[in-house]
C-alpha cells in the first residue's frame, strides 16, 4: 500500500500521524523537520516537498516563535503568539502543496515551558471546538535535568497531551553546540552519548500513558558545523537502544521505538544512513537551510549589486529605475529557491523523497471544521421526554 493510500495531504494530527511515521519506521526512510521563522521559509519548505514528492516537517523554535510576532513585542507570552501564528499560516496553505505536513514545536527547556504551555492551551482550543490540536506534535527538551526529572516532567505533560494524540518528542542526553540560545558548547563529552538504559526508562515511563512519543537520544550529535572538541558522531549506538528495547519488550519489531536525529549538519551520507537504518524517523535541519536561504540573497545581491545602490541609477542609464531588483519579492524569492534546492537535498538523504505523490485535489485552509452534536430537533424531543418523565414522576409522589 502506498502512502498515498494510508495518509492524506496537508497537516496531520491524531492517528494519521501514526501512520505516517509507521510506514517511515517500516520502509527506512526519516522525514526533514525544517525550523521555520517566517511565511517566506514555510512555503519554501512547503515547495521542496512538494517538488521532491515527500512528507515533511515543519517546526518553530522559542526564538522563531518570538520572531514570528515581531521582535518589537516584549510580551511574556510573544512567542506563544508567534509559534501559533505560524501554525495558523501552516493550516492556511498546506493542503494546497498536496503533500503530508507536521506540525511541530522545537527545543522546550525548563526555563521555556511557559512558552510550551501557551501552546497547549491553544491546542486545547482548537481541539475542544474542532476535535484536533492544532499542532500536530511538541518536543521537551529537559536534557539538562537530572533524568528522574526530565521523565517526571515529561510523564505530566504527556497525560495532558495524550487525550488529545499530541505527539511528544523528548530528548535525555545532551545534544552539543548552540542553538537558539542554548549553549552547551563546553558540556562533558560523555554527556553527548545516551545509554541503552535511559532510552528504555524514557519507553517504559511513557507508553503507560500512550505510545505517540519519540525519543531524541544523543549519539555525539552537535547543533551547527562545528564540534566542540574531539567528539565523534557514533550513529550505531542507536542500534544499541533498539536491541536493548526489543529484549526487554520481548518484542517482534526490531525497532520498537521511534527515534530522533539532531544536530546533523555535516554529517556523512553514511552516518545519516546508519542513524535511520536504526530507526530515525525525524531529523532535524536548520544550520545548513540557513545558510542556504542566506546563500541565494548573497548571490543575488553579487550578480545585481550595481542595480541595488539606489532607487534611480545603474549600468543601463543614471535615471533608470531599479524597482525589479530591490522589490522585496524579488530577493526574497531567490532565497526561497536556494533554501528549496537544500531541503530537496535533505529528503533525497533521508530516503523520503519519491514516498508520496502530490495531490491534484484543490486545496483549502485546515483552519477546522466544528465538531457535530446532536441536532436541534433531537434534543428537543429529549428535552420532552424528560419533562414529561419529571412531571409523571411528581404526580406519583405527590399521591
Amino acid at each position: 500500500m502506498s502512502l498515498n493510500d494510508l495518509v492524506p495531504p496537508g497537516v496531520v494530527t491524531g492517528d494519521d500521524l501514526v501512520t505516517l511515521l509507521d510506514h517511515a519506521r517500516a520502509n527506512n526512510y526519516a522525514i526533514p523537520a525544517v525550523n521555520c521563522t517566517s511565511s517566506s521559509t514555510i512555503n519554501a519548505v512547503l515547495e521542496a516537498a512538494k517538488n521532491a514528492k515527500s512528507p515533511v516537517m515543519i517546526q518553530v523554535s522559542n526564538g522563531g516563535g518570538a520572531f514570528m510576532v515581531g521582535k518589537s513585542i516584549k510580551d511574556k507570552n510573544a512567542a506563544a503568539a508567534g509559534s501559533v501564528a505560524l501554525a495558523m499560516h501552516v493550516r492556511s496553505v498546506a493542503k494546497y502543496y498536496g503533500v503530508p505536513v507536521v506540525l511541530h514545536s522545537d527545543h522546550c527547556a525548563k526555563k521555556l515551558l511557559p512558552w510550551f504551555d501557551g501552546m497547549l492551551e491553544a491546542d486545547e482550543a482548537f481541539f475542544n471546538k474542532y476535535g484536533e490540536p492544532l499542532f500536530s506534535s511538541h518536543m521537551l527538551d529537559l536534557s539538562e535535568e537530572p533524568d528522574e526529572e526530565n521523565i517526571a516532567i515529561c510523564v505530566e505533560y504527556f497525560k495532558r497531551m495524550a487525550p488529545m494524540k499530541i505527539w511528544l518528542e523528548m530528548e535525555i542526553g545532551i545534544t552539543g553546540g548552540e542553538e537558539d540560545g542554548v549553549n552547551n558548547e563546553d558540556v562533558d563529552p560523555e554527556k553527548l552519548y545516551t545509554s541503552p538504559e535511559q532510552v528504555y526508562a524514557v519507553y517504559d515511563a511513557l507508553s503507560k500513558i500512550g505510545d505517540m512519543f519519540s525519543v531524541a537520544a544523543a549519539f555525539g550529535n552537535v547543533h551547527g558545523v562545528y564540534k566542540p572538541g574531539n567528539v565523534k558522531l557514533s550513529p550505531e549506538r542507536l542500534g544499541q537502544h533498539q536491541a536493548y528495547a526489543k529484549k526487554m519488550l520481548n518484542s517482534p519489531l526490531d525497532k520498537p521505538i521511534y527515534l530522533v536525529m539532531h544536530g546533523g549538519s555535516g554529517s556523512t551520507d553514511d552516518e545519516i544512513k546508519m542513524a535511520v537504518d536504526n530507526g530515525v524517523v525525524k531529523m532535524n535541519i536548520d544550520t545548513d537551510t540557513q545558510w542556504a536561504y542566506w546563500d541565494g540573497l548573497r548571490a543575488f545581491e553579487k550578480d545585481n549589486r550595481d542595480y541595488l545602490q539606489g532607487q534611480i541609477g545603474n549600468p543601463k542609464g543614471k535615471d533608470k529605475p531599479n524597482k525589479k531588483f530591490y522589490d522585496p519579492r524579488v530577493w526574497t524569492r531567490k532565497a526561497e529557491e536556494s533554501m528549496v534546492k537544500r531541503v530537496m537535498t535533505s529528503c533525497e538523504k533521508l530516503k523520503c523523497a519519491g514516498t508520496y505523490t502530490p495531490s491534484s485535489e484543490p486545496g483549502y485552509p485546515q483552519h477546522g471544521t466544528p465538531k457535530t452534536g446532536p441536532s436541534p430537533v433531537v434534543l428537543m424531543a429529549a428535552g420532552a421526554i424528560v419533562g414529561s418523565a419529571a412531571t409523571l414522576l411528581m404526580k406519583v409522589i405527590a399521591k
